[in-house]
C-alpha cells in the first residue's frame, strides 16, 4: 500500500491520499540459501565410537597468521563432524521399522567414559562377616538350609517359623523335664515346665537381636571386634 501526503494551504493541515492499487506488492529474492554437502572428505578419515555416539576428527584446524580461529570456522568443522557420523549411523547401524516408528540399534560402545561420581567407599565388615571370611564360611543361597527332614512325618519342614521343627514337643501331651534344669513340675521360678522350651526360644531371638545391634553400631564406628 502506497500513501502520498500533501499540505493544505489555507488550513495548514496534512492531507493523506491513497495511492494504493488492489494488486498487493510481491518481493522476490534471488538469493537461495546454499545446500551443504551431504558428503565429507577430510585428509585423515574420521573415526566412530557409535555406541557413544563419538566423531573423532584427527586433522587439525585449518588456521594460519592471516586466518586466525573464528566462530564460523568451529561451526563449519562442527557440522561436518555431526554429518559424518550421521552418514556413518545410516549405513551401518541396522534400522527396523516398528509401530511406533523408525528404530536406530547402536553397537556397544568402545571408548570408556569417566565415572560422573567418585568410587563408594568400601563398607566396614561387621563381626560376622569378618568371623566369616576367617573361617572360610560362604554365604547361602535364598533358600538353601532352611528345611530339615522330619523322620516321624516322612516329610521336609522348616527349621523355624510356622509348623517350625525347633517347635516340635510344644503341643505334646506328655512332656521329658531335665532333671538338671528342673526339679519339678513346675520348674524353677514357677514357671511351667511346658513352656520351657518357648521361653528358651524367645530369649534365643532376643539375644540375637541385641547381637545383631551392637555388630551394627560397631559397624559405624569402623571396629571390628
Amino acid at each position: 500500500m502506497a500513501e502520498s501526503m500533501d499540505t493544505d494551504d489555507a488550513n495548514g493541515v496534512p492531507v493523506t491520499q491513497n495511492t494504493s492499487s488492489n494488486n498487493p506488492t510481491t518481493i522476490t529474492s534471488s538469493q537461495k540459501p546454499t545446500r551443504l554437502p551431504a558428503k565429507i572428505s577430510k585428509p585423515t578419515p574420521y573415526t566412530f565410537d557409535l555406541g557413544n555416539l563419538l566423531c573423532l576428527d584427527p586433522n587439525p584446524l585449518p588456521t594460519s597468521p592471516t586466518s586466525p580461529l573464528t566462530e564460523t570456522l568451529l561451526a563449519s568443522t562442527a557440522r561436518d563432524a555431526a554429518q559424518a557420523l550421521l552418514n556413518q549411523l545410516l549405513t551401518t547401524c541396522p534400522i527396523t521399522s516398528t509401530p511406533s516408528g523408525v528404530h536406530l540399534t547402536l553397537p556397544a560402545p568402545t571408548t570408556p567414559l569417566p565415572r560422573e561420581k567418585s568410587l563408594p567407599a568400601e563398607k566396614t565388615q561387621t563381626k560376622w562377616a569378618a568371623f566369616a571370611a576367617k573361617k572360610g564360611i560362604k554365604d547361602r543361597k535364598k533358600g538353601e538350609g532352611k528345611t530339615v527332614y522330619d523322620e516321624a512325618t516322612g516329610e521336609w519342614v522348616p527349621k523355624w517359623g510356622y509348623k517350625g521343627k525347633n517347635k516340635a514337643g510344644e503341643g505334646e501331651w506328655l512332656v521329658e523335664v531335665d532333671e538338671k534344669k528342673s526339679k519339678g513340675e513346675e520348674g524353677e521360678n514357677g514357671k511351667s515346665v511346658r513352656g520351657e522350651g518357648r521361653r528358651e526360644r524367645k530369649e534365643s531371638v532376643r539375644r540375637n537381636e541385641r547381637r545383631m545391634r551392637a555388630n551394627e553400631r560397631r559397624g559405624k564406628k569402623g571396629i571390628v571386634a
